[in-house]
């Protein structure tokens, strides 16, 4: 029996991927030990923590989709 994993997919919230504009694949480490993966330039914040420490780093720019 398959059973529905609830909608928790971040990268089909609105405002919560970033273009990475220095590489195309790496994985970020947050200071509460958190990571988040860039796969082919893009990364996607996890939690409103993320968010926010993504939004302040220069070499990631917040796409508009």
């Amino acid at each position: 029996m398959s059973k529905n994993k609830p909608d928790s997919q971040d990268d089909a919230r609105p405002g919560r991927v970033f273009r990475d504009t220095l590489y195309t694949s790496r994985t970020l480490v947050f200071a509460d030990g958190s990571t988040a993966a860039v796969a082919k330039g893009r990364v996607t914040a996890s939690s409103d923590e993320q968010f926010a420490q993504l939004q302040a780093r220069p070499d990631l720019e917040l796409l508009q989709e």
